[in-house]
């Protein structure tokens, strides 16, 4: 446990991999044609993995084919992450890598696209010339007019941050995609000002996609046989849209003929298909209503699954980290979803432990909530300083890092402790399962998730991805459930 500590500082268990934690994602093989080939690496959050799709469907239409082998690549895009030190630290070395490819293809080009783009665009281009093209998550539609830049010999860059950009107008290229499961981008950017985030400085302000384009895209996914689409922004309950403007902050303090918001929009992509099963995420404590969990509850297809990222336990260092709720008004919530949706609803979480001045009784109460809503799954850290947050410029990171790691250690201890016992609960029990494909550990096996977002792995028989099928689970482990189907 403490080897995992030391080397990632967090615990990702197997169906915590359809989350925000992925490491990373490559570009795939395409061969039609094409003048020139394109790799994309892809860090962090699955709204990276989305921007991703967004930017093969842009480099397509000029020209490209995808490929998995950078050696094999005109033009090189990492799309990065600037949310954690790791990342950052990651794509510098994989720079480091391709500019020593570069020394016998100097007519290859390095792209660097996303979060660390925006925060990182002048050192990167300028101070150590190791890139030949920056470009930020609301600028891709430049890239054609950017990689011609770089193609006639000059640096190109384009960092900035718009108020309007959703993109809603492109139909994305899958990539890694298991033809079952996808995602749909429906709003970009983020209002909350959380302390330890760099996420509102490298991805502007809050806008919602107009949500009769998220309908067509999550109609042409199911006509193309994809079963389930998982809505993806940095805040999806506070989505809210007007044919007039899509931005938040302008929408508040305007006149419009109608709003939609997020349970409305839950409620449209839901009535696409019965057979299109419908996830979200990520949802923020001071905005999750009851009416999304009535919505929840309405529509069999809409998964019983909620992240809902607490951060701490402890209301005071919830008011540092700027959350803007309590630890009742978060336990109100919990509540309320397992009043309204049920006890075997699907509960994840985040949790930072070792932020600024936390004390150890303040650690505690991140336990004891741990203890009282008993989350299925968490992604867990410890505190790390972001340059440019509004954590780094008030407050001095104090935490020696062994308390951070001990502190770390206890809350994976505790987590694990009640990822058994939730999925104890779903011993016994059959479930309804959309098959994603072979289980990893074997062909012989297939593998897809419940309701609540549990991988279950089952015999694989005669059936096929794509297909529902009920198991009957007979035992378990801390991440993962096993079973047969039963009809």
């Amino acid at each position: 446990m403490q080897k995992v500590i030391e080397d990632i500082d967090i615990l990702a268990n197997d169906n915590a991999q359809h989350e925000a934690c992925e490491t990373v994602k490559v570009s795939v093989d395409e061969n039609t044609g094409k003048e020139r080939k394109l790799y994309i690496e892809s860090y962090g959050c699955q709204m990276n993995f989305s921007d991703s799709e967004i930017v093969s469907s842009i480099m397509k239409k000029e020209g490209f084919d995808t490929t998995s082998n950078f050696n094999e690549a005109d033009v090189i895009f990492l799309n990065t992450c600037s949310i954690r030190e790791k990342a950052e630290q990651t794509v510098r070395a994989r720079l480091s890598q391709f500019n020593t490819v570069k020394k016998n293809r100097p007519e290859m080009m390095i792209g660097v696209l996303g979060c660390m783009a925006e925060r990182l665009k002048s050192q990167l281009l300028e101070e150590e010339k190791v890139v030949d093209l920056v470009v930020g998550p609301d600028a891709y539609r430049d890239l054609p007019g950017l990689v011609k830049q770089v193609d006639e010999g000059q640096k190109a860059v384009n960092t900035f941050l718009s108020r309007e950009e959703t993109y809603a107008d492109i139909s994305p290229v899958r990539l890694n995609s298991n033809g079952v499961t996808a995602f749909i981008s429906i709003m970009r950017g983020c209002d909350n000002m959380c302390s330890f985030c760099v996420v509102p400085f490298t991805r502007g302000r809050e806008r919602s996609r107009d949500p009769y384009s998220i309908i067509k895209e999550a109609q042409e996914l199911f006509n193309n046989g994809y079963r389930e689409v998982t809505l993806l922004g940095q805040n999806v309950d506070s989505y809210k849209w007007s044919p007039e403007v899509n931005n938040k902050a302008r929408l508040e303090k305007s006149e419009v003929s109608e709003i939609i918001n997020f349970a409305n929009l839950l409620e449209m992509v839901a009535l696409v298909n019965p057979d299109l099963r419908v996830r979200f995420s990520t949802s923020h404590p001071k905005d999750i209503t009851d009416e999304v969990l009535h919505t929840m509850k309405k529509y069999e297809n809409i998964c019983n699954y909620i992240h809902l990222p607490a951060q701490s336990g402890n209301t005071r260092v919830l008011d540092i980290m700027n959350r803007t709720y309590t630890r009742e008004w978060y336990i109100d919530r919990v509540d309320a979803i397992r009043r309204i949706i049920g006890e075997d609803c699907g509960i994840s979480s985040d949790m930072i432990t070792g932020f600024c001045t936390e004390t150890e009784e303040e650690h505690q109460d991140t336990l004891t909530l741990m203890d009282y809503v008993k989350y299925d799954f968490s992604y867990m850290f410890f505190y790390s300083e972001r340059p440019g947050t509004l954590a780094a410029k008030k407050f001095e990171d104090d935490i020696p890092l062994e308390v951070k790691k001990r502190r770390l250690s206890e809350i994976i201890d505790r987590q694990q402790k009640y990822s058994l016992e939730r999925n104890q609960r779903d011993v016994g029990k059959v479930h309804k399962v959309l098959i994603e494909g072979f289980s990893k550990r074997s062909n012989d096996d297939l593998q897809g998730r419940n309701s609540a977002n549990k991988v279950v792995i089952f015999p694989k028989k005669h059936y096929q991805k794509g297909q529902y099928v009920n198991v009957l689970v007979d035992r378990c482990t801390p991440a993962t459930l096993f079973g047969n189907i039963v009809d």
